[in-house]
């Protein structure tokens, strides 16, 4: 029997799952790297280590399966975790991690650009990304600029050390590069417009549409991870816009909901629309002849953390029992309202800037309506980017949640309730695993298509159902969270710069 090998970096850890040919996990294994954060707004990591914790993960995920011989392999990262590196592969600075908001200048000077490219990326490139990102080393520390010979990808570099090939994901390219698939390919007039007119040099020459073959694993990577088979790597992406591929496949109307530390949103439609409000349209990111929408929470799960362990004092072992009380108290009725901007948002008001809040605080205020409040705040935030997308002409018919989120009744249920529709919870921990083995299984042959072996790695879902008698308390309370982000703003902005953040 031959297995596929399944590789996800997360933030905090790098997750290898092996898989049978069928879907079924064999094994499962995880290890973990540090972030630093030397700057408020800035989060760094390590190459070496993301390397280190997969050789680590790889191993104990095989030992699992019984050490089976390996087809395929693919790997998945977080998007917009850009590593600089020297021509032999060595970091010459830490990894700016994506949740890294530094180059929140110049994300505002793509703006201006006005490059007909960006129509697919709504107008502008986001702080994360990986352009703006380089302008920002390109002006703050030029000698590192110059020296970089690769500035790519997490996805890349991995795929770098497991084969020796430097080559690109189409889908990173796509989302994060200003890469057109369909047109000039990489923009070369844009970068010179952007300060950073030799960018192409330093990216990925190859680019490889998702579910195509790279290479095989290299002998050293082989030998480093207990490795036997073709084991031939094959591209992959972003975490969270390849689970459509966990979730039975792309259709229209069908949008993947990953809700962890932060949420993203994932659907792909058959003809392109460019609403503002929106990341894309970005033509063949995952499927050639479809176009990819976004949509993102910068913070989610990790506001209801702060909310509980740090705001509220609360051990991790305690959480559950904080939960039920809140759970037990009616929807809106304790008079508070959270903004989950913690670190600003993504999308539909694409603004860093922004900052959270609670209001309405009295000294009777108790710890469980805090964090009842809170769980409401991240549900509005969730709802205002479904909202954009049906107000961008983008449909939302099926909704699929996975992620952290299922491990939190309240949050889950209160996102049904704010929502007023069903969710369809997978019962998988990790999409993203689970997509990297219909990837696998793809560009390794065991499969004709994305499609098919999509179909095929379909998860187990449960259906969510809305409580219709907290519908009423819940659109008002989003009705004060849309009002409460507007008259906010311009204070968010003031205290985000007196604070000397990113802006």
């Amino acid at each position: 029997m031959t297995a596929l090998l399944a590789i996800d970096l997360g933030t905090e850890s790098a997750r290898v799952a092996v898989y049978a040919a069928d879907g079924t996990q064999l094994g499962l294994s995880r290890s973990g790297y540090p972030t630093a954060f030397p700057h408020p707004g800035r989060a760094e990591q390590d190459p070496e280590q993301w390397w280190s914790a997969v050789v680590t993960a790889t191993r104990a995920a095989l030992a699992e399966a019984g050490t089976p011989p390996v087809a395929g392999v693919a790997v998945a990262t977080t998007a917009s975790t850009v590593a600089v590196l020297d021509a032999a592969g060595r970091p010459l600075r830490p990894a700016l991690l994506w949740m890294d908001s530094r180059a929140s200048a110049e994300s505002d000077r793509t703006a201006r650009s006005g490059h007909p490219v960006l129509r697919y990326a709504g107008g502008s490139d986001a702080v994360e990304w990986l352009v703006p990102k380089a302008m920002w080393l390109a002006r703050h520390e030029p000698g590192v600029y110059r020296a970089a010979h690769h500035i790519t990808e997490a996805v890349d570099y991995l795929v770098w050390r497991l084969t020796g090939e430097w080559t690109g994901s189409r889908m990173n390219a796509v989302c994060k590069w200003n890469y057109d698939p369909r047109g000039g390919g990489l923009p070369d007039d844009l970068y010179a417009e952007l300060g950073v007119p030799d960018l192409r040099d330093k990216l990925p020459g190859r680019i490889v549409p998702v579910g195509e073959a790279v290479a095989p694993v290299q002998r050293s990577a082989r030998d480093a991870l207990g490795l036997t088979g073709p084991a031939v790597v094959c591209a992959g992406g972003i975490d969270a816009h390849l689970s459509l591929l966990a979730v039975g496949g792309s259709r229209p109307g069908r949008v993947s909901v990953v809700s962890g530390t932060s949420t993203a949103f994932v659907t792909e439609i058959d003809e392109p629309v460019y609403p503002p409000t929106v990341w894309g349209p970005y033509p063949d990111a995952l499927n050639a002849g479809r176009w990819l929408i976004e949509g993102g929470q910068v913070t989610s799960g990790s506001v209801l953390t702060w909310a509980g362990e740090q705001l509220l004092g609360r051990p991790r072992a305690e959480l559950p029992a904080l939960i039920d009380e809140a759970a037990a108290l009616t929807p809106g009725a304790h008079g508070l309202l959270v903004l989950d901007y913690f670190m600003g948002n993504r999308t539909p008001l694409r603004d860093p800037r922004l900052r959270g809040a609670v209001l309405g605080l009295t000294l009777g205020s108790r710890p469980a309506e805090v964090y009842r409040a809170a769980v409401e705040g991240v549900a509005y935030g969730t709802r205002q980017v479904l909202e954009s997308f049906v107000e961008g002409a983008v449909p939302v018919d099926e909704v699929f949640v996975s992620g952290g989120i299922r491990h939190n009744p309240l949050w889950l249920r209160t996102t049904a309730d704010v929502l007023g529709r069903p969710l369809r919870l997978v019962a998988e921990d990790n999409l993203t695993l689970r997509a990297c083995a219909v990837t696998a299984a793809t560009g390794s042959g065991q499969a004709a298509s994305l499609t098919e072996a999509a179909a095929g790695f379909a998860p187990t879902v449960r259906v969510v159902e809305p409580d219709p008698t907290h519908r009423d308390a819940l659109d008002q309370g989003y009705a004060e969270y849309r009002a409460a982000t507007e008259a906010t703003r311009a204070i968010a902005h003031r205290l985000t710069a007196r604070a000397g953040l990113p802006h």
